[in-house]
């Protein structure tokens, strides 16, 4: 189990790292003017969505193993709003590659100002994720 949990955090700390990065990316992008920096941005994004999805997917296999071995903690209160959490951070993540998709095309729908609260999210969920997984308040 201490294996699992091992790689699970591993793979949480990679996930988050683009997480956090990822958007900062699209502050750039959005105030980009240069052409080339603008492709230099779209290669940027693109490399570290596909970090972002590797994290993630190993992130949820090696959760999912854990309650597969513990399935006692699918009826904890903790835990079910951890897994809440998760999947409101997975539907970000696709929020971000349709971004990082919609930005390779040069299509900028919003403001720096808009993507800087944008970034702010995923610091929320790992604050909260944390808390919950560490103290299990209920």
């Amino acid at each position: 189990m201490l294996w699992l949990k091992s790689f699970h955090i591993i793979f949480v700390v990679t996930w988050f790292a683009g997480l956090f990065y990822l958007p900062r990316l699209f502050v750039y992008h959005a105030m980009a003017e240069d052409i080339t920096v603008r492709a230099t941005l779209k290669v940027m994004e693109r490399r570290l969505m596909v970090m972002m999805n590797l994290g993630g997917l190993l992130s949820w296999l090696f959760g999912a193993s854990m309650l597969f071995v513990l399935p006692a903690l699918l009826g904890v209160g903790w835990m079910e709003v951890k897994l809440a959490l998760v999947l409101v951070l997975t539907i970000y993540h696709f929020c971000c590659a349709a971004i990082v998709k919609q930005l390779a095309r040069d299509d900028v729908r919003h403001s720096h100002v808009w993507y800087r609260w944008f970034n702010e999210f995923p610091t929320v969920i790992l604050i909260t994720v944390v808390i919950l997984a560490v103290v299990k308040p209920f």
